[in-house]
């Protein structure tokens, strides 16, 4: 079953003969995961590398010098990875070099077959493409849920980023599972609550409340509360700021307790906070951690978007 998850992620980069492909595994990735993605590229007649390297810390946290330096020098990047390598330079790096990277943080064997990764990308990608033509010249996003968000984003003159699966052009990259539109808003002020699950705390058990001014979180109330207080303590203010408003649009996508498919879970929205640097945004901070919020509304410039009449 996890070797069909690994056909598909060929199949989403359009891997092709002759190309090099780099495994980037740490020794907390399932060894099946790194062996089938190791295989799959080979069925598809690559030059075929993997290096495994330590866990890091934390989401965002950068790679040791020479996997960067690797990365670099790969048509292909495939990262299942225990944390997140999205928003880290060595990503941006290697995509500038042309790299196509896809970025498994946290993977299981079970996402490898099931959930998300079982999406008809080529649906995802045309819901994307509908919601972004609402959305693209829009200059004022609106959350509320009847759990207490409400919180204001402006996003004038800032660009919605598409993450649907379909990554052919060099030098692009994709969450895997994937399906969400994101943006790195100009400013942000209110509440919201996450309720679904929150990096590096999974599924949760009671609700983390924020309390945001002027783009960066002033409080935060909940059970888990200073546990996420220390974590983003650790990296100073800049783990404060709100760096991602994100709507998940992928229909087979389950809340399971891992970020990397719970942020894609059609109808949801997600918060972010910290480094937005990768996708257009202004803070580089060494971590990024998402919470997902169930149930929400969303009003652009006032007026209602409907998200299940584009998620179906």
């Amino acid at each position: 079953m996890t070797s069909n998850g690994a056909d598909k992620v060929m199949e989403c980069f359009n891997v092709k003969r002759g190309e090099t492909v780099l495994i980037v595994v740490d020794t907390d990735t399932p060894e099946s995961i790194g062996e089938s993605l190791f295989e799959a590229a080979g069925k598809s007649g690559c030059e075929v590398m993997k290096i495994i390297m330590l866990p890091r810390a934390r989401h965002g946290e950068e790679l040791p010098d020479s996997v960067a330096e690797a990365m670099k020098n790969a048509d292909v990047v495939i990262a299942p990875t225990t944390k997140s390598l999205t928003h880290t330079q060595a990503r941006i790096n290697a995509c500038k070099a042309g790299a196509r990277v896809a970025s498994m943080p946290g993977i299981t064997q079970s996402m490898m077959s099931s959930g998300g990764m079982t999406a008809d990308y080529n649906q995802v990608n045309a819901i994307a493409i509908e919601l972004n033509r609402r959305l693209e010249k829009v200059k004022e996003v609106r959350v509320v849920t009847e759990l207490g968000t409400d919180i204001l984003f402006d996003v004038k003159g800032a660009a919605w980023m598409m993450d649907t699966g379909i990554c052919h052009e060099p030098g692009s990259s994709a969450n895997l599972p994937a399906g969400e539109l994101y943006i790195a808003p100009e400013d942000a002020n209110g509440v919201f609550v996450v309720d679904g699950s929150m990096s590096g705390f999974g599924i949760l058990d009671s609700k983390l409340e924020f309390t945001v001014k002027d783009r960066y979180v002033t409080d935060i109330k909940g059970k888990q509360a200073d546990r996420l207080v220390s974590m983003l303590d650790a990296v100073g203010k800049k783990g404060r700021n709100v760096a991602e408003l994100g709507i998940g649009i992928n229909p087979m996508a389950r809340i399971i307790g891992n970020v990397l498919e719970d942020e894609k879970v059609g109808g949801t929205v997600h918060i972010a906070i910290g480094d937005n640097s990768t996708f257009g945004g202004d803070v580089i901070a060494g971590i990024h951690l998402d919470g997902i919020i169930t149930e929400p509304r969303v009003f652009a410039d006032g007026e209602e978007i409907v998200l299940s009449d584009y998620i179906k």
